[in-house]
């Protein structure tokens, strides 16, 4: 178990404070033929339009705003499929730190043109975001960088939770909020904001079947691996997380495991449905949404589309399949 101490809400309150000088809200849309297809009212929060087209901008703004001066001097670094990299680069870029990048060797090309573009160096290790985060480690020990951990980051959570903040002052009356499940931080950040403010809410998180290790530690409440193939970066990981996992097995109401199929075909609705290009991850929340549409019936649905930077060729397999 981790020792380090869970974000409270006035800590998501206080992220805001740090990230609005920087991020303007994202829109959260309603559109009927999504409310059509799931049956209910559901409303999109479109963290694909983020500068770096994912949530995780917000925590690496947070985080990176407040390193103490031998932080900034040492310089960040990271394991990450992308999205969370991305995040890390973006802040470093903003405040003039340092930032490097360990990701796997098949890593996205366009998220990995992305990072180097913000001026991080990227460092190809391994062939999956387990094997590279091992060499991030080994690095940060070795030179002394500051390492980012993609979930055990107190004001990453923090930051990533103002999301549902954004959500819920735009649409008080949600009953549910469905979120990806990865290495966590997102369904964290929505639980301690979402439960705050309405202890009724439910918060569901959703993962891949093939990279269960997430949903397979909230279920055991114990930290599980479990094979990692899913073709969604932002729901690839390995190994479960303590610090969101601490947090997921007291506040989150429900996990559902939906295929690598039900997600590019959720892809598709989403730019049918949402006029909007969302990345596997970003489009779980609607292949959630539809697996359990009798249960939502007649209940206000908030689904996170967390990112939008789905390469081409995953695009290609979604609109093939």
């Amino acid at each position: 178990m981790t020792t380090l101490t869970p974000p409270t809400f006035q800590d998501v309150l206080l992220a805001r404070r740090q990230i609005r000088l920087h991020l303007p809200p994202t829109p959260l849309h309603r559109y009927p033929a999504l409310d059509k297809r799931v049956g209910t009212a559901v409303y999109v929060k479109h963290e694909n339009y983020q500068p770096v087209g994912a949530f995780k901008v917000r925590g690496g703004i947070n985080l990176v705003s407040q390193l103490s001066p031998q932080e900034r001097q040492a310089g960040l670094i990271a394991a990450s499929t992308g999205n969370h990299g991305q995040s890390v680069a973006y802040a470093a870029r903003l405040f003039g730190v340092q930032a490097r990048i360990v990701v796997p060797e098949a890593a996205n090309p366009g998220k990995v043109a992305a990072m180097q573009g913000m001026g991080a160096e990227v460092i190809f290790h391994g062939a999956n975001f387990d094997e590279a985060r091992r060499r991030c480690e080994a690095l940060a020990a070795e030179r002394g960088y500051r390492y980012v951990h993609s979930g055990d980051e107190p004001l990453l959570i923090a930051g990533v939770g103002t999301q549902v903040l954004e959500m819920l002052e735009v649409e008080p009356g949600l009953d549910v909020i469905i979120v990806p499940l990865g290495g966590g931080s997102g369904a964290a950040g929505a639980c301690i904001t979402a439960h705050a403010i309405n202890p009724a809410i439910r918060v569901i998180g959703v993962q891949s079947e093939a990279s269960p290790a997430a949903h397979n530690s909230w279920r055991s409440k114990a930290l599980c691996e479990a094979p990692n193939r899913t073709f969604a970066e932002g729901l690839a990981t390995g190994s479960a997380f303590a610090l969101p996992q601490a947090i997921l097995w007291q506040q989150l109401n429900d996990c559902v495991l939906v295929t690598d199929d039900d997600i590019r075909r959720a892809m598709v609705w989403m730019i049918e449905d949402a006029h909007t290009l969302a990345e596997g991850a970003g489009a779980s929340p609607l292949a959630a949404a539809y697996k359990l549409r009798d249960e939502l019936r007649g209940k206000t649905v908030g689904l996170v589309c967390s990112g939008g930077n789905t390469s081409l060729d995953h695009l290609r397999q979604a609109l093939l399949a």
